[in-house]
């Protein structure tokens, strides 16, 4: 989801009450990796969950589900999604991928939907990467994160592996508590629970990044 919207729906929310610092919104992602004939990496499959709290305060904004049972019509869901999906020019979508180290271009998203599971809002979609790779000579890492930290992806434990014979897929959860030290250290020792919705934090988004580590068999 953009940045924007998340930001704008959270400030229409601390006017009610007070909201807990950074991160905002809490997302759990999902992370499938698709690979191609030739058993190259070409592509990942994210799925996104937002936590309740959003997923309410977002249909309430947007004057959604009067009834608050979160259950959709057909007419307001596709409102809804046509609001959600509507990315930014230069929005990079929550994710990097790295290979040997290098960052690598992606394509633009695919196959996007919208839809509610129990309450939470649900965004899905494909991004394909320009280039396939092959993660024989080094590994692929997938990073899935909000570059300033109002959002935090928890990562799945469970990638799923399209194609791709001999390859495997390991979650590296990131250590909060040494990504909380770095990040006060490039705040001038200010903590990020000391922001509120208001503020913007600098890039600090990757020392919080869960990581998900793709080999093959050469």
């Amino acid at each position: 989801m953009k940045p924007q919207l998340i930001a704008a729906t959270l400030a229409l929310a601390t006017l009610a009450a007070p909201l807990r610092a950074h991160p905002h919104v809490f997302i759990d992602t999902s992370v499938t990796v698709v690979f191609d004939d030739a058993g190259r990496v070409a592509g990942v499959r994210l799925v996104w969950l937002y936590d309740d709290f959003f997923s309410l305060l977002l249909t309430e904004d947007m004057g959604l589900d009067p009834d608050g049972d979160m259950v959709l019509t057909e007419a307001e869901l596709q409102e809804l999604s046509d609001f959600v999906l509507d990315w930014p020019e230069g929005f990079a979508g929550d994710l990097t991928l790295e290979h040997g180290g290098v960052a690598l271009p992606l394509g633009p998203r695919q196959a996007a939907q919208v839809r509610l599971v129990d309450g939470r809002m649900e965004e899905s979609h494909y991004r394909p990467l320009q280039t396939p790779v092959a993660a024989s000579d080094a590994p692929l890492i997938v990073a899935p994160y909000d570059p300033y930290y109002y959002t935090a992806h928890i990562v799945d434990e469970v990638i799923g592996l399209e194609g791709g014979a001999g390859c495997a897929a390991r979650l590296h959860p990131a250590d909060i508590a040494a990504a909380q030290t770095q990040a006060e250290q490039i705040l001038f020792g200010r903590s990020i629970d000391q922001f509120g919705p208001e503020e913007n934090l600098p890039e600090v988004g990757h020392l919080f990044a869960d990581r998900v580590e793709v080999t093959c068999a050469p």
